[in-house]
């Protein structure tokens, strides 16, 4: 069979991404750190560019997450959430973390006492005196045992107050000097914005009465929430992207957290130059880069809102009032594309009084309404069956915990939603629950 050469025309269609398309995705996909280093670049390489830092949050101007903690004048302030039980996903961290440390048995009875009087923000429901006195050991020994658990990430679980659970996080920090230690055993001054004479109390001025603050403001006064939203500790975001706060008529307001965006601005001429207006190329992409991160902005505050709105009631409940949403569905809603939600919404975060939330956990599949559950079954999220189930499983007996296939039965009994065996095991586990056998053993040994 004989080769022959042959010219033939083809035509061919591709998508090439340019620079600028390709910074535009970089600055959706960006969280605030990220876009900061990314426009710190920038501006070091194009002298029409010039990054004004964030301003730094005022005396006062505490994050949502901080809302009903902060102690008033004259009191301490709620000691924890009593109203609920901690997130099953929050036990099983803690006791797998207890059973690492390989405490001898008296102190393993001690340890058992001080979980199950943990509370879902992380701090202890009852003193450890009172505690020491119905095991009727000496309170030493619950120091002792307590200190260690103290040491069980994330900082600040097992605290007896708001100011131990913040001692605990500048500990580790290394932010704990002389002066943050007084300005934590006068927190009901710094609440109320008495700084000069919180300044006079602490020997410091009120320039480091400021540091203290604002390295305040960047902790969690619940760690015990950063489990709310699955089994893995959530890395807490010091300066979140949005925030959300409840308004007088029952809806949130969500803004741009202006305290953690740095500012551009766009200098014609750059400083040391005269007339010309410098490299006219460096200027087009400098107003480019400007144009771009507003449209980010918009976009992101855009989302945010839309987010909330149809979330509302998970930001006063919880996780387990998450309604069934997907991105193709706000996609639609807002006349974007998928993937533009999906950037967007990466590593994004918002602060809101229930505490820290990660965008992109925000979404979850619709369950329900199939052929084996209820006639009169509602429609619910994934998120908030695998919160339920959660929630069964911490009302179980210790004794006889429910296998996967009872948590289906009860689950359906409750919610009229069916789930098939193996989801439920996938729904557990992404809880951070242990199988049955597992969680059986630790009822045994807390007998």
């Amino acid at each position: 069979m004989s080769q022959r050469q042959r010219i033939q025309i083809a035509q061919k269609q591709r998508l090439a991404l340019n620079a600028s398309l390709q910074a535009s995705i970089r600055l959706l996909r960006s969280d605030t750190a990220g876009l900061t280093r990314y426009l710190e670049e920038q501006a070091a390489e194009n002298p029409h560019l010039r990054l004004i830092a964030p301003e730094a949050p005022a005396l006062g101007e505490w994050l949502p997450r901080w809302t009903g903690v902060l102690p008033q004048a004259g009191g301490a302030g709620p000691l924890a959430d009593g109203n609920a039980s901690p997130a099953p996903s929050l036990i099983a961290h803690v006791l797998a973390a207890a059973q690492a440390m390989a405490l001898p048995r008296p102190a393993q009875r001690i340890a058992l006492a001080l979980i199950e009087v943990l509370e879902p923000s992380g701090w202890l429901g009852r003193p450890p005196a009172l505690i020491a006195a119905e095991l009727q050991v000496p309170l030493t020994e619950v120091q002792a045992v307590l200190t260690r658990l103290q040491t069980i990430d994330p900082p600040g679980l097992f605290a007896e107050s708001l100011a131990d659970c913040l001692r605990l996080q500048a500990l580790d920090q290394g932010q704990l000097d002389a002066v943050m230690a007084q300005v934590l055993q006068n927190l009901p001054l710094l609440a109320n914005g008495q700084i000069a004479r919180l300044a006079r109390i602490c020997g410091a001025d009120e320039a480091a009465i400021a540091r203290c603050f604002r390295q305040i403001r960047a902790m969690n006064p619940k760690p015990g929430t950063l489990f709310a939203q699955g089994g893995q500790i959530q890395p807490i975001a010091p300066e979140p992207d949005l925030i959300a706060m409840p308004t007088p008529d029952g809806g949130w307001s969500v803004s741009l957290n202006r305290s953690a965006l740095p500012s551009l601005v766009i200098e014609t001429r750059p400083e040391g130059e005269g007339g010309g207006g410098g490299d006219k190329a460096a200027l087009a992409a400098a107003r480019a880069l400007g144009s771009m991160l507003q449209a980010r902005n918009a976009t992101l505050l855009l989302v945010g809102r839309e987010i909330v709105a149809r979330q509302g009631s998970a930001l006063r409940q919880g996780p387990g009032a998450l309604q069934p949403m997907t991105m193709a569905h706000l996609a639609e809603t807002l006349g974007l594309h998928v993937s533009t939600i999906s950037r967007v919404v990466n590593g994004a975060s918002m602060d809101s009084p229930q505490g820290l939330w990660w965008l992109r956990r925000m979404f979850s599949a619709a369950r329900g309404g199939g052929e084996g559950d209820s006639p009169d079954a509602p429609v619910l999220s994934a998120a908030a069956l695998r919160h339920r189930i959660g929630q069964i499983i911490a009302s179980e007996p210790p004794a006889k915990p429910l296998s996967d296939a009872a948590l289906g039965e009860r689950l359906f009994a409750e919610t009229g939603v069916r789930l098939a065996r193996r989801t439920v095991a996938q729904y557990r586990e992404a809880e951070g629950i242990p199988p049955t056998h597992r969680r059986r053993h630790r009822g045994e040994a807390g007998a």
